[in-house]
Formats: C-alpha cells, sequence, structure tokens
C-alpha cells in the first residue's frame, strides 16, 4: 500500500508538469466565457444562425472559431441586427472562421492494400496536442485521432475500436497519449466528455475508458493498472452519482437507477436539458412538433446522444418514431455491462495496489450487477437480452445488438449463449455482416445499418462461448464487406448498409462519414488474426 500511495504522489507529479500548459490556458478559458457552451456563449446569435440553417450541418457553426472575443462580436451583432439590409450569413462569414471536414485533402490511393491505407491514415487522422482555443475545442495535452470528416474532434467511445488498430500498428505511444488525455479529462472536468468541446459538457459516451486500460496493458504489462486507478474510480464515482441516496420513492438520480428489488443499475442521461447546440435545429423543430412538450425532451435526446446510438428504435417508446423518445426511462444493457466490467477492472487494479478490501469491494459490485443483468435483462422467451424500462416496470420491444454485450463481457450462462447466437444467425446475420437492430426506421442504428463496433462486439461475444463459425462468417462478411467498398471508392466509412452489398449506410441528422476511426481500427484488428 504504502508503494502505491508513493506511486500517485509521483504520478500526480508527473501529470502536473506535462499538463500544466494546457491546464493553465483551460483556466483561463474557465474564468471567460469561451468555456461555455456557444448557445450559451453567443445566445439569440447562436439561435438566428441555426435556425436560419445557414449551414447544411448544425454541427459547423457549433465549430466555429471566433475572430474577435465573444464579448466583441455579440455587441456586434446588437448594434448590426438593426442596420436596413442586415445579412447574417455575411455577418457569420466577417466574424467566425468555419471548419471543414479534416480529411477533406486527403486522396486514397487504392492500389495499397487497405491495411497500408489504414496505416496511412493514422497520421491523417491524428492531431497534435493543443494549444490555447478561442472556439469550441477543449485543448487536450497529447496527440488524439479524430473519427474523421465532421467529427474533427477525439470521441470517447469510438477510440477504444480505434485503438484496437492502433495496437495491431503497433502504436502504443499513440494509445498511451490518448488513455492520458482521458485521464487528464477525467481529473479537470470530472468524467469523460462526449467528445472534447464545450457543448458536451452535459454528457459522457459509452464507459470504454476501463478496456482501453486494458488494451494499452496488454503493451505496458503489469502495473498499468494500478497507474490508472485513480481515474477508473472518478470514473465509475461519476456514473454512480447519488447511488446511496435512492429509495422507492425516489429512484432515479442523474445516472443511476435503483430497480423495484434494491439493485442498482444505470441508464444514459444529460445533466442540460436544452437543444443540443451541435443539432440545435433540429431539436428545436422536434420539441416544437410535439404537444405537451416539456424539458425532458431534450434531456433525453441529450441522453440517446450519450449512448452513442443516436439514434434508434431502442430509444423510442413505440419503437418507430423520434416523437416518443423516452431514452432516460430506459436502463440499457450494454451500458450495464459495460458498468460491470468497470467494477471488475476495479477490482485488478486494486488487487495491483495490493488493496485486497478494496478489491473484493468491486468484485462483488460487479456480481451485484452481474445478477441484476440476468434478472432484468435476459428475456428466456425469445432467447436474447433487452433493455429495460425502469418506468414502465418492463423490458422493451426492441431487439438489438446491444444484448451481445452479456455475451462479449462473458456474463451469460452457456445455455443463454447458445440462445443468444441463434438469434443472431436467424435475425441479425445479413450478407454484409450483422444488422444493428431488426427495425428499419430511416434512424441510422437501426436497420438496414451495420456499424463496425457492433461487429466487434457480436464476433467476441460468440468466440467468447465458442461459437466461432458463426463468429467467423460475420468476421468473413463484414471484411469482405469493407475491402470492396474501399476498392471501388477508396473509403472507409462509419457505417454500412450490411443488407445490400456495395451500399453505404444511411439515415440519421448528418451525410454518411469517411475517414473512420473505428472502421479502420476494428478492421485491421479482424484482418490482422489471418496474419
Amino acid at each position: 500500500m504504502r508503494n502505491f500511495i508513493l506511486f500517485i504522489g509521483l504520478l500526480s507529479t508527473v501529470i502536473a508538469c506535462r499538463q500544466s500548459t494546457v491546464a493553465e490556458n483551460n483556466k483561463i478559458l474557465k474564468e471567460t466565457k469561451q468555456s461555455l457552451s456557444p448557445d450559451v456563449r453567443y445566445g439569440e446569435l447562436f439561435e438566428k444562425i441555426q435556425m436560419a440553417q445557414l449551414f447544411a450541418d448544425s454541427k459547423t457553426f457549433a465549430d466555429a472559431t471566433p475572430k474577435a472575443t465573444t464579448e466583441e462580436i455579440v455587441a456586434a451583432y446588437e448594434k448590426a441586427k438593426l442596420e436596413p439590409g442586415f445579412d447574417l450569413q455575411k455577418f457569420v462569414e466577417s466574424n467566425f472562421i468555419i471548419p471543414s471536414g479534416i480529411t477533406s485533402d486527403f486522396q486514397s490511393d487504392t492500389s495499397r492494400s487497405v491495411q497500408n491505407h489504414i496505416n496511412v491514415l493514422w497520421d491523417v487522422l491524428t492531431r497534435q496536442p493543443d494549444s490555447a482555443t478561442v472556439g469550441t475545442l477543449i485543448a487536450l495535452p497529447n496527440e488524439y485521432v479524430v473519427p474523421g470528416g465532421r467529427f474533427r474532434e477525439v470521441y470517447y467511445w469510438d477510440s477504444y475500436f480505434t485503438m484496437l488498430g492502433l495496437q495491431v500498428s503497433d502504436r502504443y505511444d499513440l494509445i498511451e497519449n490518448m488513455v492520458d488525455n482521458f485521464s487528464y479529462l477525467i481529473e479537470t472536468m470530472g468524467f469523460i466528455p462526449n467528445g472534447n468541446r464545450t457543448y458536451y459538457q452535459g454528457r459522457s459516451q459509452p464507459p470504454f475508458y476501463a478496456m482501453m486500460v486494458q488494451v494499452l496493458a496488454e503493451g505496458k504489462g503489469e502495473g498499468t493498472l494500478e497507474k490508472y486507478l485513480p481515474y477508473l474510480q472518478k470514473e465509475y464515482d461519476f456514473w454512480m452519482d447519488g447511488a446511496m441516496n435512492r429509495n422507492a420513492d425516489n429512484p432515479a438520480h442523474r445516472r443511476v437507477v435503483r430497480m423495484p428489488d434494491g439493485a442498482l443499475l444505470n441508464r444514459y442521461y444529460d445533466d442540460i436539458p436544452q437543444a443540443r447546440p451541435e443539432s440545435f435545429r433540429e431539436d428545436v423543430e422536434l420539441y416544437e412538433s410535439l404537444d405537451n412538450a416539456n424539458e425532458k425532451v431534450y434531456r433525453d435526446l441529450r441522453a440517446g446522444a450519450e449512448s452513442g446510438w443516436d439514434y434508434s428504435s431502442r430509444w423510442f417508446a413505440d419503437g418507430q418514431y423520434m416523437s416518443t423518445i423516452h431514452t432516460t426511462d430506459i436502463v440499457p444493457v450494454d451500458l450495464n455491462a459495460l458498468l460491470y466490467n468497470l467494477e471488475q477492472t476495479l477490482a485488478s487494479a486494486y488487487e495491483e495496489a495490493a488493496n485486497s478490501e478494496q478489491a473484493e469491494i468491486y468484485r462483488q459490485k460487479g456480481e451485484n450487477r452481474k445478477a441484476a443483468i440476468q434478472k432484468y435483462h435476459w428475456d428466456a422467451q425469445t432467447g436474447f437480452y433487452r433493455d429495460y424500462d425502469w418506468s414502465a416496470k418492463k423490458q422493451t420491444e426492441v431487439l438489438s445488438l446491444a444484448g451481445m454485450y452479456p455475451l462479449f463481457f462473458g456474463l451469460a450462462e452457456p445455455t443463454q449463449a447458445v440462445e443468444a447466437a441463434n438469434m443472431i444467425e436467424k435475425e441479425f446475420l445479413q450478407p454484409g455482416g450483422v444488422t444493428s437492430t431488426l427495425n428499419n426506421t430511416g434512424q441510422q442504428w437501426d436497420a438496414p445499418n451495420g456499424w463496425a463496433p457492433l461487429q466487434w462486439i457480436t464476433i467476441q461475444g460468440l468466440r467468447q462461448y465458442e461459437a466461432n463459425d458463426l463468429a467467423n462468417t460475420i468476421k468473413e462478411r463484414w471484411v469482405n464487406f469493407n475491402v470492396d467498398v474501399y476498392r471501388k471508392t477508396g473509403k472507409l466509412v462509419e457505417k454500412y448498409n450490411v443488407y445490400e452489398i456495395g451500399l453505404e449506410g444511411g439515415g440519421g441528422e448528418y451525410p454518411v462519414q469517411d475517414g473512420f476511426g473505428w472502421t479502420n481500427g476494428v478492421l485491421l484488428k479482424l484482418m490482422s488474426e489471418d496474419l
């Protein structure tokens, strides 16, 4: 224990030195309006720009860099808007630098193998340590990989799947830098935000931090879990905030839900019940189209974004339309499987730190959560894991690949795994891989789309229970599909239509994005198995 305390002291000193410049810059920003989300920062001006749809993608202006201080721009707007013939578009162009896609100038060479293409892309998608920023970017002290396209910043859960490919490329230096960036965010903000933008300060994303630390540990060896233990603990504390005060009369607080039998599970949430700045117009228009709408609509939209599945029929009461979104009423099976893994990782980290008492506490927390997942998420009738509506006290109707997370983390009993595999083969398996859900709603996280992270979760979940033939079939179809699209277009994209070979995915709030971090990572990892 004494060595652990000494180590933490040394670690704190090293991190303080390494991150002091960025920390000082961010401290300065926190003392000004520049740290605020742009909707708060610019007020009426922001609303007018977004509702006028000056840009096809609402995120474009949210990422714009101001050419003057907030006070100067707002004052200029208040004066200019009163003048005859005021042109909002020209005002924006005069006062802001509008961003472009980060990979817009990159030209693919399809004579390269897809593996070489990905290795070239790592440098294209890598951002150097941030300096002080006057825009919405939250500065990070180390280099990091962005997804690509409109996603010009780091994203939380994307990064784990990206790291799978970096691991194959033996880029443990970059993996470590990214883990350290997330540790920095945990230390300075108290949690890992959706991405390093000021407009993401109300929400996180699926908690894959523990998985990232485990990937890093594969390269760095013993002592890695102990090194990141303080941050793993703070990550857990964020997700479990309010757990101690839940009771039957007050079962939910932020991301924690007390179940009818007293078990504690989690949901997605957002601390800010307002329209998302990066999708402001879309959120406002949905809100205004609803009868008797209240702030819960905005919170449910934001919670859906925290889930990473933005959007999916998983979050819709009728399983079809966004107007019925009720994300915060749902206890998601994937989130709770991830938190089970975090609890088990904390147990292992405390073991490394020679703190057996704390290790046992977290091991037991994991066992308690495992029992609750089995009770509330397993559907014996269909033989699959489902999300649970804690408000309605029943499982939801939507079947999705989130139901494979318990297999991925080894939570399922062998007989349950057999039934789940049968469901995958019968309903989810398609010519290009596995489909996200069985519902075709026009949302990007529904049929007919397949996504790299869900292919990986499904393949590895099946392998955990020796369903190797099915796992390899999914792998072969997904890899061949990715490579075929690359050969034809020079692209690796964020999602694919797995029902019709040759088609990129569709649906959602923005066009299909090229790049693409987690597609690259999962594809490279799967292809490396054949070498």
